[in-house]
């Protein structure tokens, strides 16, 4: 019997509960930490304002027509009502190919963001051409997620979606509206901080649904790396 509850898997030995339980100790700690970590970051204080001259080239939703007006300054990307907006630095150089990680990721964040819209806005930046990007979710059967181009601006320099000699990074980045303007709220600065040898910077994973799943399973991630196409 566990001694966190009266559940017992069928055909499960004694040996087995007791590990169990040490590993749901464990998950129930990592559980408070995120929670901790989570409440941490929504404390942050206000972040910088933003530069009000930061415009897109909008690329629209794959799923919906394109837009007529495509010149889109970041204060028009904020849903009525709704102060917060996230975006991804995706990875999509003009010419390609994009990034296969990127797009896993964002193969997730297209299903989930009409449930995520409902309390923020959702976007996906990418330096090549709006035409582009548009061209290649369509392919991929993309359908709700917001993509724009940031191609004519400095805002993935400025922001850490780009190193200094131009090769595109992931990164997360998360901005408020407020009554002095657009403020910069938290980025996944993860990626910057020191890691134990051989660990990846994992400053994504909290939105990346396959490495969730893959750390369920004995063999876990092993050397496993998404690609664009597995025919």
């Amino acid at each position: 019997m566990s001694r966190f509850h009266d559940r017992r898997v069928p055909g499960e030995s004694a040996f087995y509960r007791t590990r169990r339980d040490e590993l749901l100790e464990a998950e129930r700690a990592l559980r408070g930490q995120i929670e901790a970590v989570a409440a941490l970051r929504r404390a942050l204080p206000p972040g910088g304002l933003v530069e009000e001259d930061v415009c897109f080239e909008d690329a629209g939703r794959p799923g919906s027509p394109a837009p007529r007006e495509t010149k889109m300054p970041l204060a028009g990307l904020f849903l009525p009502g709704r102060d917060s907006l996230v975006i991804y630095g995706w990875m999509f150089a003009p010419g390609g190919p994009p990034c296969p990680s990127c797009t896993s990721i964002l193969d997730g964040l297209d299903g989930a963001a009409p449930h995520i819209e409902q309390r923020t806005a959702l976007v996906a930046v990418g330096k090549a051409p709006a035409a582009e990007l548009r061209r290649f979710a369509t392919e991929r059967g993309w359908r709700h997620l917001r993509l724009l181009s940031s191609g004519g601006s400095g805002f993935n320099r400025a922001y850490g979606s780009e190193t200094a000699s131009g090769a595109q990074m992931p990164m997360l980045m998360v901005f408020r509206r407020s009554p002095e303007g657009i403020r910069h709220h938290w980025s996944s600065e993860l990626l910057h901080a020191p890691a134990e040898p051989g660990q990846e910077p994992r400053h994504v994973d909290l939105v990346w649904p396959l490495w969730h799943v893959l750390d369920l399973v004995p063999q876990g991630r092993g050397d496993f790396s998404p690609r664009l196409s597995y025919d």
